[in-house]
């Protein structure tokens, strides 16, 4: 039986040594939810977290904006093989427009190879997507569309347009229509002005309130979802349970929910087993069986969510930090292992005593960038370095300073390197390769950065 003040005090354990300010874990296992709450929705106010705070869940919100695509798939309005070009006409992608290229799979599953960290703010208006899809002319393309996988908010913006065009509506109207409304979500908001009505956290970054709330408007379908533990288990459980919502009609058909959580392609992180996208799930491999989930990231909030379908069980970790990792690993694999019986994939680490010789670091040395990213990689004292630089408007908006960082070898490869920001956080899988046309790239945080 699950055990409410059991999970309260074992939260609280884990999370005081780190830099946690708040956090709620919520846990769905033998047809019952507990829910757990621990410190400050904010350090200036000292407001208690309590277990129907929101939090901003980033960009597990994907999930539900292809959930409606999968909707609109089911009503015969849209299939995987639709084109940008033919669902959205007049869009363009690019210089040379690679519009009639790009597939609805190739968003669902980040394939499109347009650049996907673009982070511009085009108001507060209904007409938000639209303009921010016409923004995306200027866009530029890493490789072409099926060619590798890179994680991409752009693609899940546009995403959210073609469910605004074939609704007559705004995304968040619809997600109100198709999934909220239905399963009954009344801690669920898209909006700022509607999260306040709630405990709404406030994001931190080593343990100090931002300054920035949110996220534009312009990115919701891709990030912008505020949501109650309780009501993310709730929607999570709409996919347990073959697409039925707790009223007992069907809000997605059962072929569909099954499609979204088979692997479509891989994912080239050699620190994670099994790492597949599906149809906006992720998925990986935990003692041989697949778990399926999606983290998010805001600006001083990170959320997490791991699903075993098998098992029946899902649990996710709501938190206003952007240091949580680490409470994540140790609770996250607590909880599986309890109700599933499975044990999360150990941590990457440096494989000591590799060392490789300076010629064979000089390889990856140059710059690599992308929208929002730029990567200067270089050999000094022996070490392969990385100086990471935040660019453009998703600068402005975090107001993230450089960081360098050393990358230490993960195996005898010479490709495969791990590397961290702090002694206590985890390691950080990095790959160096090379996409079908030799264009060098760097693999980082699920995105292909080439070399400039």
């Amino acid at each position: 039986m699950l055990d409410a003040a059991a999970w309260t005090a074992r939260l609280r354990e884990l999370a005081e040594p780190t830099s946690v300010t708040g956090a709620v874990l919520g846990i769905w296992a033998d047809g019952q939810e507990v829910l757990a709450a621990y410190g400050m929705l904010s350090a200036a106010t000292r407001v208690p977290v309590t277990t129907d705070s929101l939090f901003q869940v980033g960009s597990i919100t994907k999930v539900w904006t292809a959930s409606m695509i999968m909707q609109l798939i089911d009503e015969g309005r849209l299939s995987l093989d639709t084109t940008v070009a033919g669902v959205l006409p007049g869009v363009q992608l690019g210089a040379k427009d690679v519009g009639g290229q790009v597939t609805v799979a190739h968003l669902l599953t980040h394939s499109s190879g347009i650049d996907g960290d673009i982070f511009t703010d085009t108001g507060r208006g209904d007409d938000c997507l639209q303009r921010y899809a016409e923004l995306l002319a200027d866009a530029a393309s890493a490789y072409p569309a099926g060619d590798a996988y890179s994680y991409c908010n752009s693609g899940y913006v546009l995403l959210g347009r073609i469910i605004e065009v074939l609704d007559g509506r705004p995304w968040d109207v619809s997600l109100e229509a198709r999934l909220a409304d239905p399963l009954g979500l009344a801690q669920t908001a898209t909006l700022p002005e509607e999260a306040i009505l709630h405990r709404a956290a406030v994001g931190h970054r080593d343990g100090a309130p931002v300054t920035v709330w949110g996220l534009p408007r312009s990115v919701g379908p891709a990030g912008g979802l505020v949501a109650s533990a309780h009501d993310l288990l709730a929607f999570t459980r709409l996919h347990l349970d073959g697409g039925i919502a707790p009223d007992g009609s069907r809000a997605i058909g059962e072929a569909s929910v099954s499609a979204m959580q088979q692997p479509r392609a891989p994912v080239p992180n050699f620190a994670l087993p099994g790492a597949a996208i599906g149809l906006g799930w992720r998925m990986s491999r935990w003692g041989g069986r697949t778990i399926i989930g999606h983290d998010g990231d805001t600006i001083g909030q990170s959320a997490y969510l791991r699903v075993d379908p098998a098992a029946g069980v899902a649990a996710c970790l709501l938190t206003n930090s952007s240091e949580s990792a680490s409470l994540y690993r140790v609770v996250i694999a607590e909880v599986i292992e309890d109700w599933a019986g499975i044990t999360m994939p150990a941590d990457p680490e440096p494989a000591d005593p590799v060392r490789l010789a300076d010629e064979d670091l000089g390889r990856h040395a140059g710059r690599y960038e992308r929208t929002s990213r730029r990567f200067d990689v270089s050999v000094r004292d022996g070490l392969l370095r990385i100086v990471i630089t935040t660019t453009g408007d998703l600068a402005a908006l975090t107001d993230a300073e450089p960081e360098e960082l050393v990358l230490y070898p993960a195996d005898s490869s010479g490709a495969n390197f791990v590397c961290r920001s702090r002694d206590d956080d985890p390691w950080t899988p990095l790959t160096f390769a090379r996409l079908p046309d030799g264009t060098p790239y760097v693999f980082m945080s699920g995105r292909v950065t080439p070399r400039a």
